[in-house]
């Protein structure tokens, strides 16, 4: 459970607004550690919520959740050292083969991870072996990770607060879970064109994309919101993140799970 914070309620508010203001503006803004703190996680999820309730009155829906920051080489890159987790709206979901217009985001990078789509409510505790008992399906997915912090400065504050630096997502063909390889086990080759640029294991994910799943079910209980049938997960990052570049494809293959690709344009094209 995280502590609670200390942060005033005017400055929760004001790191919302930035947030939201670049987002709405298309340009991305300062830090928003300066007024909610590096590491002050009650205070970063304070933001999300707000932000999160900004999107749902504005029309868009709730789809499910992403755990980010569950790779080694991920949180190397960002210099944090635990998961966090956002949310999932539908019009996040890209359709297989269509081209993402770049422009749609600010400053995007993709990663490889397995996704779950779950087939019942989460409202007990779980761990990496009973958590499996919940799910309906796995899928191989490309997570598009964005940041609204400009230069990508982020502090693990900053990105909870940016709602886990959520962007765009895509999923491959699905996996019944009875069918699902050991996930632990797992290797995973990202290709941008057809020169690998990413790769890692399923162990890269906090051991295992399981072990992920059941953090983010108990940790979202603990705060009030559990999973819920139907939701899809994205379990997190398999290897390093890429940035991402029109005119590019790319494609990740996950060993017994399948292969999920995502193209980009510069939006002329389209």
């Amino acid at each position: 459970m995280t502590s609670p914070s200390t942060v005033e309620f005017g400055q929760i508010a004001e790191a919302a607004a930035r947030l939201s203001t670049a987002q709405r503006d298309g340009v991305p803004c300062a830090p928003v550690r300066d007024l909610i703190g590096r590491s002050d996680i009650a205070a970063a999820y304070a933001v999300q919520s707000r932000i999160v309730a900004e999107f749902v009155a504005g029309g868009r829906t709730p789809v499910g959740r992403k755990i980010g920051l569950t790779s080694p080489a991920v949180q190397a890159q960002l210099g944090v050292d635990q998961p966090d987790f956002g949310v999932l709206f539908s019009d996040m979901n890209c359709p297989v083969a269509e081209p993402v217009d770049v422009s749609r985001l600010l400053q995007p990078k993709v990663e490889a991870e397995i996704a779950f789509v779950l087939s019942a409510n989460i409202d007990v505790e779980v761990d990496a072996v009973t958590v499996r008992t919940y799910v309906e399906c796995g899928a191989a997915a490309l997570e598009i990770v964005d940041s609204r912090v400009a230069a990508w400065d982020i502090t693990l504050g900053d990105t909870i607060a940016d709602n886990a630096s959520s962007g765009l997502y895509v999923l491959g063909d699905r996996v019944a879970a009875s069918e699902l390889p050991d996930l632990t086990a797992i290797a995973m080759s990202m290709a941008d064109n057809d020169t690998v640029v990413s790769q890692g294991r399923g162990s890269d994910c906090l051991g295992s994309p399981w072990a992920a799943l059941a953090w983010l079910a108990n940790t979202s209980r603990e705060l009030g919101s559990p999973l819920r049938a139907g939701e899809v997960v994205l379990s997190g990052a398999l290897g390093p993140m890429v940035p991402v570049a029109p005119g590019v494809t790319y494609t990740a293959t996950i060993s017994g799970i399948g292969c999920v690709s995502i193209s980009f344009t510069s939006g002329a094209s389209l």
